[in-house]
């Protein structure tokens, strides 16, 4: 019985130490990709002139944060023959303080990197804006959370499609588009079972177009499916509207939109 306890106690040994014991993995590293933020917003009730666009690359799979890229042209070009360049600030952050958006027009996006020309167009999608916002209990599905509904009005002459950010320490995405709905008044609902009274809540309501709102659909459902840790079967790549005019497969990461926007603060009750 002796000679039993020890085996077993030498066993439990062994295993605390197996579980602090680190196991590192070599994985082959593929070519960084171009990750480019390109989202010009303008919020009503400002010029709009300040506008930028981030870009990195994609980083080995350890490392959470991009790597920022600084040495990169960007000219955003409107229909009419406006051009704009984007000149490099900070961290891969491009900055232009004379954008002038017109809502509807057709801009292009030219940007060159590591000899390389990538391009997409789009053009500048309008929003109804935010009538009001209600704050109702009752949300969630035990029915003991706050929910935020901002309601707006959707134009009954077009097709429309949304993106709402609610900002409440972290950001949560929600689309929407008005086939059931078009012409009607609706909302953009959040909730969130760690909303309290006192919190401020940033609302931002946001016009795309429809591909847009696809890409961010498919994106958003892969990033939400994706639990099954680093070994899980990678979710199929998702590619945006950005072209690379030099070698096409080499595509980017990201995507290049303009959009009117309104936004509003509401504070919890």
């Amino acid at each position: 019985m002796r000679l039993y306890k020890s085996f077993l106690a030498m066993i439990v040994f062994l295993g605390f130490i197996s579980c602090e014991e680190v196991v590192d993995i070599d994985l082959e590293e593929s070519e960084p990709k171009l990750v480019v933020e390109a989202s010009i917003v303008w919020i009503k009730g400002t010029d709009g002139n300040r506008q930028e666009i981030r870009l990195s690359t994609t980083s080995p799979f350890y490392e959470e944060e991009l790597r920022p890229v600084a040495t990169a042209s960007i000219v955003v070009t409107s229909e009419n023959g406006s051009t704009y360049e984007f000149t490099h600030e900070q961290n891969g952050i491009y900055i232009n303080e004379e954008f002038q958006p017109v809502l509807d027009l057709e801009y292009e996006l030219e940007l060159i990197y590591n000899d390389q020309v990538y391009t997409a167009t789009e053009s500048f999608k309008s929003v109804s804006g935010i009538d009001y916002v209600e704050q109702l209990d009752g949300g969630g599905f035990a029915g003991d959370e706050i929910e935020i509904k901002a309601f707006y009005t959707d134009p009954a002459d077009q097709e429309n499609y949304y993106l709402f950010k609610f900002t409440d320490e972290d950001v949560f995405l929600e689309l929407y588009e008005d086939e059931f709905t078009n012409g009607n008044q609706i909302f953009g609902y959040f909730s969130n079972e760690d909303i309290e009274a006192g919190d401020v809540i940033s609302i931002q309501m946001e016009g795309i177009s429809r591909e847009y709102y696809d890409y961010m659909f498919v994106l958003r459902s892969q990033v939400g499916t994706n639990q099954g840790g680093p070994f899980e079967t990678m979710p199929a790549v998702v590619r945006g509207n950005i072209v690379n005019e030099t070698n096409r497969d080499n595509f980017p990461f990201g995507y290049f939109r303009l959009s009117e926007a309104d936004s509003i603060t509401y504070s919890v009750e």
